[in-house]
């Protein structure tokens, strides 16, 4: 058995609901508790909705943070490539023995890299060990 409910309605909703529930296959019943049913679950949405919105914003500024980085460390990357390959000379062809320092250098240096990733530190720790890459 259903509850029984007594609700005051204005006479304009009156009207309306006087209207709709005179059409045949449907119930003043029947549409209040749809109606309601409505309502109350946007009610809900509305609330998970809210919710979600400040985790939503908190990944946001997050995820701008984290570009803003990125983009400082490749200009800053960019600089000092920039700088170093203008202020170096290159090697002459002819200097073997230094050109060969230079890939041992740069072997360690992706190491050291490699392994500083592994890791898990931050790239800007100083490491244990730099691996005599001097």
């Amino acid at each position: 058995m259903k509850p029984r409910h007594h609700l005051y309605l204005d006479e304009e909703l009156s009207a309306q609901l006087e209207r709709l529930g005179s059409k045949p296959g449907t119930s003043k019943s029947a549409i209040i508790s749809d109606a309601l049913r409505n309502y109350l679950n946007r009610r809900a949405t509305r609330e998970v909705d809210d919710l979600l919105k400040h985790r939503l914003d908190r990944i946001s500024a997050q995820l701008s943070r984290i570009e803003r980085n990125g983009h400082v460390l490749l200009e800053t990357l960019s600089l000092f490539v920039r700088y170093q390959l203008t202020a170096t000379a290159p090697l002459p062809d002819t200097d073997k023995a230094a050109q060969a320092v230079g890939r041992e250098r740069f072997r360690r240096f992706v190491d050291q890299v490699g392994r500083q990733l592994a890791s898990g530190r931050s790239i800007g720790e100083a490491p244990a060990d730099d691996g005599g890459s001097r």
